[in-house]
């Protein structure tokens, strides 16, 4: 869910820093640059997994910049560790519904929001109950709405453009669901 990575880059330190300490402005300029941004993270051996940057840490700076002619500014070399939330196919995540639609479940993972469509919350039938804003299974007469938390597995990551990333959830498995009713079926 969450890696620490390594990012090699060049900062753009513009004119209006230079007499500022080159640490702080490299990391001001790191975290304006990346913290929010989407990434895809290379591993060995597996195609590169999207991530939302958290934050920025450990930012190591060449002294030494460069500066390219009609830009005032200067570029330097900078190696610096970034906490990267990166959810994956199948990873199991809890988190507590903010949301309830005819559609299905939004469910706040504490970075963003993943979608858990009506048709992947139980195996019995589930219905939109208007009147209260919550979704009923038919069968068990049982509910969820919003502020409940609940165990789901994830099985789409993607992205959509100009959206970011869209995380896709199912509790359609044994041991998901809403917590409360995970519990109980253990005691």
């Amino acid at each position: 869910m969450f890696a620490l990575v390594e990012v090699k880059d060049y900062v753009r330190i513009p004119p209006s820093k230079f007499g500022r300490p080159l640490e702080e402005v490299v990391h001001e300029e790191l975290r304006n640059k990346y913290e929010g941004a989407l990434i895809a993270v290379e591993t060995e051996g597996k195609k590169p997994s999207l991530g939302i940057v958290i934050s920025i840490t450990e930012a190591n700076c060449d002294p030494l910049g460069m500066i390219i002619p009609g830009d005032g500014a200067s570029y330097h070399k900078v190696t610096f560790n970034a906490l990267v939330f990166m959810p994956f196919e199948k990873e199991v995540v809890e988190g507590q519904v903010v949301s309830v639609t005819r559609a299905g479940l939004y469910v706040n993972l504490g970075v963003l929001d993943g979608f858990i469509h009506i048709n992947q919350v139980a195996d019995e039938r589930v219905v939109f109950d208007a009147a209260r804003g919550s979704l009923l299974l038919e069968e068990s007469r049982r509910y969820i709405e919003k502020g409940d938390d609940v165990r789901a597995r994830i099985y789409v990551v993607s992205t959509l453009p100009g959206k970011g990333l869209r995380i896709h959830m199912t509790m359609r498995q044994p041991w998901l669901g809403k917590l409360e009713w995970i519990t109980k079926k253990e005691g």
